[in-house]
């Protein structure tokens, strides 16, 4: 594209690096090579998996870094009762699953996807995860998949749901052309799963208990099975609560992966008095960020880990980390909204070219890294700040969350992201967020970002943290392989 004028919806740009000014301030980004499984590129995996997953910013840590993804919360009712959830009505400054500001009906969230298409062309993915349960609300879900299918063909539909209903609708899933469902598994365990569910209600009767539980795991079991076997890919999100699942996360890993999921995502339990929910009111805590990192680690070898999930509510809109749901309320949205198809084909050609620059700068980075050189080299973690694009493009100020990596001469893994409220305000520094950042950031001994103050930079590097600016706009793993070969030269490889 360089040398020609790109026109995305009356935005006019000059070249490919302006169009990923243009369009690409997003969030956070991920890794490319993580070991997790999801940022597999086309030369690892067969060709119709990759299609699947290359545009889906859940299902793969590459795409998060370019694609946005909304749901639409269309299906209230559910057919369980967990107690880490109560399903709270417009509370739109809570960032937990179960949330929303507007319910909608499908012909009203049809309306939204269409202005939310036309405005982001960075959208691919319209999933549907409640504020209840998409599967037993299946008539408003399939209703909305018919509307929007209709009209935005190139938007990949995905659902999420607790499985009990999930088997009733696996045939009408794949004649819809679903490609991804995610499925909440707590527990392979009948008993453990009691303390989980007060009572589910099933074919017509509302039962408590271990067999509660039972007749859950079953169907959540079949439900996997059915739709690996149709080549639906499967995401196990697996909340991890202290205590009482804690034990059997290793093993029921080692069961999804067998059962031919796609991916794993363990969760840490959200547990606030303030949400009403029976763990939160009771004390029942949610791990510490080593705790998850321990079970995570723990079950390296079994099914694929998702790392960068962020928790989102059920009427998200945006990159992962950023939610721009309050921007397309029902009372803002135009009467009538003409799609915008080219411009999501503009920015998806802009994609694929950066994803191949980024591919070689990957390789470059991991020449630094010769591991047989210098196979002693200890481990070094690295936080950044990057609005998006896989790259270091975020003043320190603003951001509102590091990703945070592993270096060492195996090469760079993301490891996982680290929420923070922003030290600037109105261009101000506030000394308590700092300070609050400071502490989120405890064992990070290295941030990069585009530009950083000299007096936090000072406050930073007097709590041991070295932050980096040099590295400004430079793709994420060859920023961090550089920085952690000036760190161990003996490496052989050159220093930055």
């Amino acid at each position: 594209m360089a040398g020609n004028i790109i026109s995305l919806g009356g935005l006019q740009v000059a070249s490919r690096d302006d169009l990923g000014k243009a369009l690409g301030a997003g969030s956070a980004g991920g890794c490319a090579s993580s070991g997790c499984g999801s940022t597999a590129g086309p030369a690892d995996m067969d060709p119709a998996t990759w299609a699947k997953v290359k545009d889906h910013p859940c299902y793969s840590e590459e795409a998060h870094h370019y694609f946005a993804r909304m749901h639409v919360a269309v299906a209230p009712a559910c057919n369980i009762q967990c107690n880490y959830c109560n399903r709270k009505y417009d509370c739109s400054n809570e960032s937990r699953p179960g949330v929303v500001s507007e319910r909608l009906t499908p012909d009203q969230a049809a309306r939204k996807v269409l202005a939310v298409a036309a405005a982001v062309p960075q959208l691919s993915v319209l999933g549907i995860a409640g504020p209840g349960d998409a599967a037993f609300d299946w008539k408003r879900t399939k209703a909305t998949f018919d509307l929007v299918q209709a009209r935005l063909p190139d938007i990949k539909l995905c659902l999420s749901s607790n499985g009990l209903a999930l088997p009733d609708h696996v045939e009408e899933l794949v004649a819809m052309r679903v490609d991804h469902v995610t499925i909440t598994i707590n527990t392979l365990d009948p008993e453990v799963g009691a303390q989980i569910y007060p009572w589910i209600y099933f074919r017509g009767a509302r039962l408590t208990g271990v067999e509660a539980s039972r007749i859950l795991i079953e169907r959540q079991m079949q439900s996997l099975d059915l739709l690996v076997a149709r080549g639906i890919l499967v995401k196990v999100n697996s909340v991890l609560i202290p205590g009482i699942n804690d034990a059997g996360m290793i093993e029921l890993n080692k069961v999804v992966k067998a059962r031919g999921a796609f991916l794993h995502n363990i969760m840490p339990l959200i547990s606030d008095p303030a949400h009403g929910t029976h763990f939160g009111l009771t004390g029942q805590r949610g791990p510490t960020a080593a705790e998850l990192q321990a079970v995570q680690e723990a079950c390296a070898g079994g099914a694929n880990l998702m790392r960068h999930c962020r928790q989102c509510r059920a009427d998200a809109v945006g990159m992962l980390g950023e939610d721009r749901g309050q921007e397309f309320t029902l009372d803002k949205l135009p009467e009538t909204v003409e799609d915008a198809p080219e411009a999501r084909a503009a920015w998806r050609a802009w994609v694929a070219r950066e994803r191949e620059d980024r591919r070689e700068a990957s390789a470059a980075a991991a020449a630094l890294l010769p591991a047989a050189l210098q196979p002693a080299a200890p481990p070094m973690l690295v936080a950044v700040a990057t609005r998006g694009g896989g790259r270091i493009n975020q003043h320190f100020g603003h951001a509102t969350e590091f990703q945070v990596y592993q270096v060492d001469t195996a090469g760079v893994r993301f490891v996982t992201h680290r929420r923070a409220d922003n030290y600037c305000l109105d261009g101000h520094g506030e000394d308590d967020r700092l300070a609050e950042i400071i502490r989120t950031l405890e064992g990070v001994p290295v941030v990069l970002c585009s530009r950083i103050g000299e007096a936090p930079r000072a406050r930073l590097a007097s709590a041991g943290i070295e932050v980096i600016d040099a590295h400004a706009e430079d793709y994420i793993e060859a920023a961090i392989s550089a920085v952690y070969a000036t760190r161990n030269p003996q490496s052989g490889a050159l220093t930055a």
